[in-house]
């Protein structure tokens, strides 16, 4: 949302003073340009699509309400003619050069000088702000409780974005420049990219140029070779880079939605490489991308996947426990995991990670959960059966329409009104590189997240026991991102409550959702948060901030500490992967993940 703030100078700037200012403005708005199309990257990544808590919200939901607002609307007519006279109010101002309104200087969609020194773009903006104004005034006279109000602000920020003038070729002066300074060039390039789109991405804008990645030759290059390979999955041995290695091995269970590699991305951000680097025996698990005949794949058959996973990485390595780390959807498939294994007694799992992941979520922790209701989840589910998947292009772009200021007209402006590419960024391209999700997982899901699977204990059952995380007792590692607005860190935080173990570290990284996990040494602007007295951990997130003290660089060595003490002594490292009952089949990052379906 914009801040409304005073503006030095309400009059329209006269026109000679515009165009001596014009050369100058013209730099400036280029400079602008290239900002923003860094910080278009950047805000991508930070809104990767990577499920989070909840699995999506059904048009029926978001249907209702907007049918809410308008029935509000329509049950108090001297509300409407109060708002209403009111924006005429601010339209007379703007038309007579005495309105106040201005931008946010931090929004980057205004940052052209144009916006400040032209008097159409000026005014422009000013009828925009208006509207804004006018629609959060009224937002706030409405008769609503809090959940109704959280989805009428959630869905009025969708349509005003849309509104935004500088989604226009002709509401937006940067990319009228462009046009004029390439020689209608931009606007061809725009037009090509827009119809690129349309024919081999089926109707969403682009958000990554695909062009210069390809996994297994600059993405995912980490050496290893896949051990075990299931209907469901392929586990990834990693190479050691070490003579010696800590004996107990680490497993990585990814989630379900996106592609392993996001743990070996690029020599410079690959989790695997600092692991082995650092004497980590390390594995990785690659999900099978599900069609329509593996819709019927559940939680019950992914936990039973990485047990057997974690029972092979045990024979190999000749370890009693194993390790593991999860981020994301994988990281309640990883706490459910736990929970079973605590139910059978099992004595397997050693030390657990989980980055990014919500155990106990909230309809309030992301702006999308206030449309989500039990009739929605219900209609989610049916449609879900029938097609026996969600397709990876359909979650794509119903998550992209919820943030759509960030994933769609950011890209809108830079691939089809300045006729730009799309950033080619690594992690877009993972992002990008989606898979579909069985129809009975996400209702495995949408279970967990209806009935609190994760706070309750021993009152939900679920994959043949009934959840129960304070018998886990294992060392606990839990990582949240200060900007993630998937898992939003306080969410992140509330898991810390949930387990049985005495060991249990909190920290929070810079940046959101995926970026905060790659954040290697070698980013120098990374710093992290953690308790600064050593202790137990308190009982909610804004306690656990009070004490937090912050530390300049990557969480990276902080948690490497963590884990290698819980890692056992150093043996000689393996002079092959694998072993007599897990041969290597394929070098890594394996087939599942370049397989077509």
């Amino acid at each position: 949302m914009f801040s409304l703030r005073d503006a030095p100078g309400g009059v329209i700037v006269p026109l000679l003073p515009l165009q001596r200012a014009r050369k100058k403005a013209t730099q400036q708005g280029e400079d602008a340009m290239a900002r923003g199309e860094i910080k278009l990257e950047n805000e991508a990544a930070q809104s990767t699509t990577a499920l989070g808590p909840l699995i999506g919200v059904a048009r029926e939901d978001f249907v209702s309400a907007v049918a809410l607002l308008l029935r509000e609307t329509a049950s108090d007519p001297a509300r409407v003619f109060k708002h209403a006279r009111a924006m005429t109010e601010d339209m007379v101002k703007i038309m007579t050069g005495k309105s106040e309104l201005a931008p946010d200087p931090k929004d980057k969609r205004f940052m052209d000088p144009a916006w400040a020194y032209n008097p159409f773009f000026r005014a422009g903006a000013q009828y925009y702000l208006a509207v804004q104004k006018g629609m959060k005034n009224w937002l706030e006279d409405l008769e609503l409780d809090e959940l109704e109000r959280n989805r009428a602000n959630f869905i009025a920020n969708i349509i005003l974005d849309s509104l935004a003038p500088t989604n226009t070729l002709i509401g937006n002066p940067t990319a009228q420049k462009r046009v004029i300074d390439s020689g209608g060039l931009s606007l061809i390039k725009g037009l090509q990219n827009a119809y690129n789109d349309m024919v081999y991405n089926k109707g969403m804008v682009s958000q990554v140029d695909k062009r210069p990645f390809k996994v297994g030759e600059n993405i995912a290059t980490s050496k290893g070779a896949v051990v075990l390979r299931t209907e469901m999955m392929e586990l990834i041995h990693y190479a050691p880079t070490t003579a010696e290695v800590h004996e107990i091995p680490q497993l990585t269970i990814p989630p379900q939605i996106n592609k392993m590699y996001i743990n070996d991305l690029s020599p410079d951000k690959s989790v695997v490489k600092w692991q082995v680097d650092n004497g980590i025996q390390t594995f990785v698990i690659s999900w099978r991308n599900p069609t329509k005949e593996q819709g019927r794949w559940n939680m019950t058959d992914y936990v039973a996947s990485c047990r057997e996973a974690m029972e092979a990485v045990a024979a190999i390595t000749g370890a009693k426990k194993v390790n593991v780390s999860a981020g994301c959807s994988g990281g309640q498939t990883a706490a459910m995991l736990a929970s079973k294994l605590a139910a059978d007694k099992a004595d397997l799992l050693g030390a657990l990670t989980l980055m990014v992941c919500v155990l106990h979520p909230k309809a309030t922790d992301i702006e999308a959960g206030s449309l989500v209701s039990e009739n929605g989840m219900k209609l989610a589910r049916q449609r879900a059966d029938k097609a026996g998947v969600i397709k990876a292009d359909d979650l794509a772009r119903g998550f992209a329409w919820l943030r759509p200021n960030d994933l769609v007209w950011n890209y809108v402006i830079n691939n089809y009104l300045l006729g730009s590419d799309p950033p080619a960024f690594d992690v877009l391209f993972w992002n990008a590189d989606a898979t579909n999700l069985s129809a009975a997982l996400m209702g495995d899901f949408l279970t967990i997240y209806e009935t609190l699977a994760f706070t309750k204990k021993g009152e939900v059952e679920m994959v043949g026991h009934k959840v129960d995380l304070s018998k886990v007792t294992s060392d606990l590692f839990i990582l949240g991102g200060v900007t993630d607005h998937i898992t939003p860190w306080k969410a992140t935080y509330r898991s810390t409550q949930l387990f049985g173990s005495k060991d249990v570290t909190y920290v929070l990284s810079q940046s959101g959702h995926m970026q905060a996990i790659l954040n290697p040494p070698t980013n120098p602007k990374a710093k992290y948060f953690v308790q600064a007295k050593k202790g137990k951990l308190p009982a909610t997130a804004d306690g656990w901030l009070k004490g937090a003290e912050e530390v300049k660089g990557s969480w990276w060595p902080f948690w490497m500490e963590w884990l290698q003490a819980r890692s056992g002594k150093k043996v000689p490292a393996p002079a092959e992967l694998g072993n007599a009952d897990h041969k290597p089949l394929d070098p890594a990052p394996g087939l599942y993940v370049v397989e077509e379906v």
